[in-house]
This record gives C-alpha cells, structure tokens and sequence, in this order.
C-alpha cells in the first residue's frame, strides 16, 4: 500500500456557526476598503439592522438546524447546492488545474512510461483509502511543533479514539476525508436545474480518451487485484498505437457545455441507444487524457491542463489525468465533489509512488495479451440533433477559449526563507502584491477572494479570506502614490501591518471563523423557506463584494509544478500562486475586458519592491 496507517481519527470537532455579531463586524471590515464614506454609512446601517432583525432569526433557525445535524456541517448542502445548481459550463468557470512535476528520472517521463506508472499509482492509492488505511492528512497550526517525526511516533502509540486529543494539544488537526470516495468512479451528471454526483465502486475498467476517442479497459479482476502493469502497460500501447481517426463529431465537447443544454442532450444520447456505453464514461475509475502533442513552454502547459482542445477530455469526471506526448503530466478536475486539499493530497501520492516505487521502467515489457480483445473502443449512435449539439457546443467552447489569455511570471529575489526571516507572512506579502498591482494598475481596491480550507472540521469545505484591506489599502497607496512622504522603516511597518492582519484573517477562516459562508447560510436558509430576501442582500455593496474580481489559491508542494483556475467574472482575474523557499511563482487568467500580461508586471514591480524595502533599501516609483 502507498501509505503507513497513522491512528489519528478523522475531525470531530464541528465546523462552528459563527456569532452573527462576528460576523457582521467582518463584513464591515471587509467592505470599508471598497466603500466611500457615504456607501459604508449606508451599508452599516443595513447590516446593523439585519443584525438585530430579520438576521437574528435566522441565525437562530440555522444554529438550531446544524444542532440537529451533527453528522455533518452547516455549510455542507448549500455548498453542493451552490455548485450543481449552476448552469455555467464547468470547464473555465468551475474546473482547475494542477500540473505535476517531471518524473526526475528524464527516460520515466516518457508518455508510455509515465502514463503506466500513473495509472498504477493512482489504482495503489484508490486500494489504500478503500482498505481505510491512507493515513489522515494533518493540518499544523502551529508546524514547528506538531510537524515532526517524533510527534508521528508519539501519535502512533496512542489509542485511536484518543490520538486526536494528543494532535490537538499541539494544534495539530486531521483532516475530513469525506470527500475522498468521490475521487473514483465518479461523475457530474447534468440535470435540469440541479446536477447530480454520480458513484460506482463497483466499476472496475479505466476510461482512456486519445484523439478523441473513448476506450475503456479493466485495470481490476473479479476480485478486485489490480491487473498486472505490464498489462496495463500493454493495453495503453494498443490505444497509443490504434491509428483510428478523430470521431467527425466529438462527444467531449458536449461535457464543456451550458448545464441544461447539455442535460437535455444527455436525455436525447440516452434515448438514442448510448445508454450503456454513457454508463461506461460515468462509472469509470478516472479519465486518462493522452494528447498527441509536446508542451512548448509554461503557458501552452496551463492552455492544456486548464481546458486543452475540448474532444480530448470528460470535463465531468472527478478528475482527468492528463499526459502529453512528451509525458507532461497534469490533473483537470472537476469542482462540486471536493476541493484542492483531496486532489493535491491525491497528486502527492501519486507522485511519490510513481517516481519513488515506479510499476515499469523504459526497459520494461508490455505483457504479450490480447490487448485488441481487452480494450473496447466506445461506440456512440448520433442522429442530427446530437450532431447539431456537438457542433454547437465546439463552437461555443473554440470561442471560450479564444478569448481567454492566460500569464505567467517567476519571481527569483526571494521568497519564503528570506520573508520569514524578515517575520513577515508570506502569503500576506504575495496577497499585498496582488493588491499593489491592482491598484498601480487600475487605481482602485477591488473585490478579492482567497480561498482557504476548512477541513480541519467534519464535512468543512473552504471559508474565503478577504485579503483587500484598509491596510493593503494604506500600505498600496503609500507605495504607488506616496513614496517621497514616507520612509524605508515607516513602509517596513507598513508591511509588518499587514502581514498582521492577514494573519489573523487566516486564522479566522481556518477556524471556520470567516463571515462569507456564515452569510451564504443565512441567505440560502431564507430562500428554501420561501422568505422575502432581506434588504441587507439586495444592498449592491454586497453584490460587489460577491463579485470577486480578484480570485486568488495557493498551494505548494514537491509533486506540484503549477496550477490556474479561469476568472470567476467576466471582468475579472484568476490568480494562482506558489511561494517557494527563495522564488514565487505566479499565474493569471482574464479575459479582453482586463490586462493580465499588464497586471502580472504590477505584480512583479510589486514584489520587488516589498523585497527592496524588507531588504532595507530605497526604492523609487
């Protein structure tokens, strides 16, 4: 198995309802930023009087509902909701991206090679969840203390049903799993109105797109082994090798479509004889997209894991994993099931097992089977109409992607060592960047959304920080519009402010102590009850802060190279970003309405210039 078992239970701590007055109190912070005098007065004034009325009512039916639903949390349904509801397509408005590193051996990175080795790993990984023995994901609140080899021993010797009070003690939380199952054998089936989550543990066979074809072949036995990986190996080398020409009429692009237009095409496939082989695409384990192309560079790299050419991908899916010709390896997965903290848990095993305990080698032999037998290419019956949906949905999909620009930038003047030798947070300093450049740029503080996990909870998805504040404020004006008034020290300070408050909010959200999904569960609760929408939702200032201009992730890790996301508004920009040890790597999405290219050299000048300042030295506009 890919994983030791750690006895450390999963949360049993709930994700908290937040007091309404807490909440409130954020939001206004949140808002002051973006608000003259005159609209905080006005939106102060509504939010008070919600806190005191109609909120208060709410806030009390929905503490009174969560008590009564400790399996999971309060967030949990209006989330999914939130996600099957929405009738966008999902490539570009929903699914992201995260590319893996190259194999370190260059011969593994073959697309053969590593396409196997994957597949195995993924398979090895999918064994050990199932077996219940994928030792729990921790998050450090404090990682000096918990995240050490002799707390993992210390934790491996206490009885499970009290370890989690040891990991505790040193604020260190396992992480819910509950989305893990969702990983396999699944998909998101398009409904009228609302979609639903579909899962198979009984599937046993892969399905494997290549010039837009669809196979499927068993990877497990009756008795659920996995097959052997040379034959694995073997009936990938038959798909490589099959010369069929692409289907006139992909039926991919039919995944990348409006929600309803494509549930209404999925009833009129189904009526049309293609029944089965639709039941094949949703129950398979994942979706192994092999492109017939090389990645040229960083920016053609996240054009393909991001959304590629639309045939050769089942946007539906939990998740395709996507190996290029030259064996450049990425994973595309879709969002309403789980989150980033699942996927990017899912990709570090798979990475390490792939390149530490690789199933083949370049010297390896395909076994000598039948693979012609074993490998099913699917067969899709269409009459006009599909052919017509098809056609449509390229289209739409061809200009979807023409307009997205997609920029990347890698910062190598410093990075996490030297900002935490300076005390200050790096995310706090990349967040401060994002906010300088926006407003250098576009004179202005905007909307901005970082998403944060809160798995440390049973059933916890995310809780957004709002990193737009009036001190990035203070601290963007003083950089761009005031430099001559200020001295090195006061603009250190200015930072250290910052990087403060960020922390806190951090802290917060982490902790299930954000405002945004507490006010999300009050407004949801109000509608399923049929009542009026309070005014303190109609108030456009809310709208505005919904309205994310700037949507920012973050992760890092050894298996990860990069990862993007589109914007989550037409006149917006999608930031995905990695602090590492001494560079940061910087990646944005937008479409004609804004200037990526342009905002991501504020960026740059941005963080050149909070590392020039940290580093003690004069900087000028």
């Amino acid at each position: 198995t890919i994983a030791d078992k750690v006895h450390v239970s999963s949360p049993s701590f709930r994700l908290p309802v937040p007091k309404l007055e807490d909440t409130i109190t954020r939001y206004l912070n949140a808002q002051k930023p973006l608000l003259s005098d005159d609209q905080f007065r006005k939106t102060e004034e509504l939010a008070h009087h919600f806190e005191k009325g109609i909120g208060r009512e709410l806030h009390e039916q929905l503490v009174a509902q969560d008590n009564q639903n400790k399996h999971t949390s309060y967030i949990t349904g209006p989330w999914f909701d939130m996600y099957l509801k929405a009738r966008e397509p999902v490539v570009l408005n929903f699914n992201a991206f995260m590319s893996f590193n190259p194999d370190p051996k260059s011969e593994y990175n073959d697309q053969l090679i590593r396409a196997t080795n994957m597949t195995v790993s993924a398979i090895r990984f999918m064994k050990t969840f199932r077996a219940g023995l994928l030792e729990p994901e921790v998050f450090h609140l404090n990682p000096e203390k918990s995240d050490t080899e002799i707390f993992k021993k210390i934790i491996r010797f206490v009885p499970s049903s009290l370890s989690w009070f040891g990991a505790y003690m040193v604020n260190a939380y396992p992480l819910d799993m509950s989305q893990y199952f969702r990983l396999f054998n699944s998909t998101r089936l398009p409904k009228l109105d609302r979609d639903e989550l579909y899962t198979d543990e009984k599937a046993k066979h892969l399905l494997v797109l290549r010039n837009g074809n669809f196979y499927i072949f068993d990877v497990l036995d009756r008795d659920g082994n996995m097959l052997k990986p040379a034959e694995i190996q073997a009936h990938l080398k038959y798909i490589l090798s099959d010369n069929s020409p692409a289907p006139a009429f992909p039926l991919g692009y039919l995944s990348s479509e409006n929600r309803d237009t494509w549930a209404l095409l999925r009833k009129n496939l189904l009526d049309n004889g293609n029944e089965e082989a639709l039941k094949k695409v949703d129950s398979a384990l994942f979706c192994l997209s092999l492109d017939d192309f090389p990645i040229k560079d960083f920016v053609h790299l996240s054009h393909t894991m991001l959304h590629g050419d639309g045939a050769n991908r089942w946007y539906d899916k939990s998740f395709n994993l996507i190996i290029t010709k030259d064996g450049t390896a990425g994973i595309n997965f879709e969002h309403s099931w789980g989150d980033g903290v699942a996927v990017l848990r899912f990709q570090n095993e798979v990475f390490k097992d792939s390149t530490k305990a690789p199933a083949v080698s370049p010297q390896s032999q395909p076994a000598s089977v039948d693979s012609s037998r074993a490998v099913q290419k699917l067969d899709f019956k269409l009459n006009d109409a599909l052919k017509a949906g098809i056609t449509k949905a390229k289209q739409k999909f061809d200009a979807s992607v023409e307009a997205l620009s997609l920029n990347l930038i890698q910062f190598h003047e410093g990075g996490k060592d030297l900002l935490k030798q300076k005390k200050v947070s790096p995310d706090a300093v990349a967040q401060l960047a994002f906010q300088m450049a926006f407003f250098r740029q576009y004179n202005q503080t905007v909307a901005t959304y970082e998403s944060c996990s809160t798995a440390a909870f049973k059933h916890g998805r995310t809780e957004t920080i709002r990193p737009a504040s009036i001190h990035t404020k203070k601290c963007s004006e003083a950089f761009v519009r005031e430099l001559s008034k200020h001295s090195t020290e006061e603009l250190q300070k200015l930072i250290v402010e910052c990087s403060k408050y960020h922390g806190r909010l951090t802290k917060e959200a982490a902790m299930g102590q954000g405002f945004d999904r507490h006010l999300f569960g009050l407004r949801y609760l109000a509608l399923s009850k049929g009542i009026a929408l309070p005014e303190f939702y109609q108030d456009q200032a809310y709208a505005r802060l919904n309205h994310n201009i700037i949507s920012t992730s973050t992760l890092v890790s050894p298996a990860v190279q990069l990862g993007g996301f589109g914007p989550v508004v037409p006149d917006g920009f999608g930031v995905g970003y990695q602090v590492h040890d001494d560079w940061i790597g910087c990646n944005v999405s937008s479409y004609p309405t804004r200037n990526g290219k342009e905002y991501l050299q504020c960026i740059y000048k941005s963080l050149e210039d909070i590392f020039n300042v940290l580093k003690g030295k004069k900087i000028s506009s």
